[in-house]
């Protein structure tokens, strides 16, 4: 039972993230339906992520004082539900914005809350096993929601007149897969000892870290900057991939397969990642992560009507984009005091958000001229300069083992 809190976990995260793209797609389709240009649709992707530009630190902080962090998952999966609902219920643009908002702030709680236990329960070679199974679930999630969606919503045009009740469906759908995670989280588990007092000299080291202070350890802001393009990138692709798709009158079905190549794969380099960092530096494999990352997902707008060449440009983005997020977390781990562990990785997740509101924004503002693949293409620019950024600084200096 040594690692069985580790798989609940993991569990949980394909409950929460199969949940979560069943929905965020399926908004997009929502939108649609209701009218709403691309500008509109990067508004509504950017209130995903608002509120946690307030809140993630705060909610590190608690995961610090937290001596049980299952009630924290189970509260984020409630919370995902609520906003499942709201979108489902809503009638308006307004409306599937709200929802939006309580599904960012569901996934935010979920992801400080696990990222916060594999810190605090795993020891320092077991961080990109622990990590990588965890972004492991999320790809898992990520490869079977859009399937799950783009069947429930079906084929054809979804501005047609009557599609609005199988969008609604999907979403409701989706709101079921996201409660799935209470009872997962349920289930007893013995937790090894925290190593809250482990690792650095932490007993010389204040227990709250400022924002500063984090962002001035050596290596933490470029792995910051590349771990929001790439995330940004993602959340831009789930967004857009769909309007792009209506545009070249490719249904919604063809594109739930594709963005589950894209998932899929991603579950693939998540799971040999233990095995790539032990031969690869993080650092080289974030800058690789990164470019692979943009390579694929420029060139799969480009040929979208042809679902054979779009699919393996996605298999190819997919697998690099899924090496990103775990490697990131791991150097920020590693690179502060291991009393700082889970503020350093709320920062990171703020860092994201930051991300996850502004690149939407500017992403709806390219769309209007340029189109959907625009705003794809806008975000591969900015993981190619993540990449530049990264080499300048020199990455993070260290990679403790």
């Amino acid at each position: 039972m040594g690692r069985r809190w580790l798989w609940l976990l993991i569990a949980a995260g394909v409950c929460t993230q199969t949940a979560l793209n069943v929905v965020r797609p399926v908004l997009s389709y929502k939108l649609i339906a209701l009218g709403a240009d691309g500008t509109t649709i990067g508004l509504v992707t950017a209130a995903y992520a608002v509120l946690h530009l307030f809140v993630a630190l705060s909610l590190g902080r608690l995961t610090d004082r937290t001596p049980r962090l299952r009630l924290l998952i189970q509260v984020a999966a409630v919370v995902l539900g609520v906003g499942g609902v709201l979108a489902a219920v809503s009638g308006s643009v307004v409306g599937v914005a709200l929802g939006s908002v309580f599904l960012g702030l569901g996934h935010l709680v979920f992801t400080i809350s696990g990222q916060a236990a594999i810190a605090r329960y795993s020891r320092d070679r077991d961080l990109d096993l622990g990590f990588g199974w965890f972004t492991a679930a999320y790809s898992f999630g990520q490869t079977i929601g859009p399937l799950i969606g783009g069947a429930l919503v079906g084929s054809g045009s979804v501005a047609q007149p009557g599609r609005i009740g199988a969008i609604n469906t999907a979403l409701a759908v989706g709101t079921i897969v996201a409660l799935a995670a209470v009872p997962v989280m349920a289930i007893p588990a013995v937790l090894p000892a925290s190593r809250s007092t482990a690792g650095k000299a932490d007993s010389d080291v204040r227990p709250r870290a400022s924002i500063a202070q984090i962002l001035r350890v050596p290596g933490v802001s470029a792995s910051m900057l590349t771990s929001l393009t790439l995330l940004s990138a993602m959340d831009i692709l789930i967004a857009f991939l769909p309007v792009v798709g209506e545009r070249a009158g490719v249904s919604p079905v063809v594109i739930g397969w594709l963005l589950a190549v894209r998932g899929a794969t991603g579950i693939l380099s998540r799971s040999l990642l233990p095995w790539i960092s032990a031969r690869i530096s993080r650092q080289r494999l974030l800058a690789v992560s990164a470019l692979g990352a943009a390579v694929g997902l420029a060139i799969s707008p480009l040929v979208i009507n042809n679902w054979l060449v779009s699919g393996v440009a996605l298999a190819v983005g997919g697998f690099f984009l899924g090496l990103g997020q775990p490697i990131t977390m791991t150097l920020i781990s590693t690179a502060v005091p291991s009393i700082w562990r889970s503020q350093a990785l709320a920062v990171r997740l703020m860092g994201n958000r930051v991300g996850q509101v502004g690149f939407p924004l500017v992403a709806g503002l390219v769309a209007t001229p340029f189109g959907p693949a625009g705003a794809i293409w806008m975000s591969c620019l900015a993981l190619v300069a993540s990449v530049a950024q990264q080499l300048h600084t020199g990455g993070s200096g260290h990679e403790p083992r």
